[in-house]
């Protein structure tokens, strides 16, 4: 089975590039990491991700916004991260408050895309 592909939605760059390097040892595929609303619309229409992993609150635009765009054209399963939890998940989704660990992560994506009947890789359900 081919890797899934990963849309990280994170205006921190750090943050960021450490979601990649971690989902990336588990064995997704990382489509791109944005940090605006427009940026992830436009790269979940170029890529057609599997997985959207999205900081509610963005410097520019909002995460919140973004997905709500994004699943207007297809529905994709999403994990939301910040550092204040303002919305309640929606079926399909699930959020988690900053700091958090990678097993929290790993719980959250093996949720999301279960609820989506999308087989988890054998990497992450360890």
């Amino acid at each position: 089975m081919a890797a899934m592909r990963v849309l990280i939605v994170e205006d921190d760059a750090m943050i960021g590039i450490l979601l990649a390097e971690m989902l990336g040892e588990l064995g997704y595929n990382i489509c791109a990491v944005v940090a605006t609303e427009d940026d992830a619309v436009a790269d979940a229409a170029r890529h057609s991700p599997g997985l959207m992993i999205v900081d509610e609150n963005l410097r520019e635009g909002s995460g919140r916004s973004a997905v709500d765009r994004i699943l207007r054209t297809r529905a994709v399963p999403c994990v939301f991260i910040s550092g204040s939890l303002e919305h309640r998940p929606r079926a399909g989704e699930m959020s988690l408050r900053k700091p958090f660990t990678e097993a929290d992560l790993v719980r959250a994506i093996v949720h999301v895309i279960g609820e989506a009947g999308v087989p988890a890789p054998s990497e992450v359900c360890r």
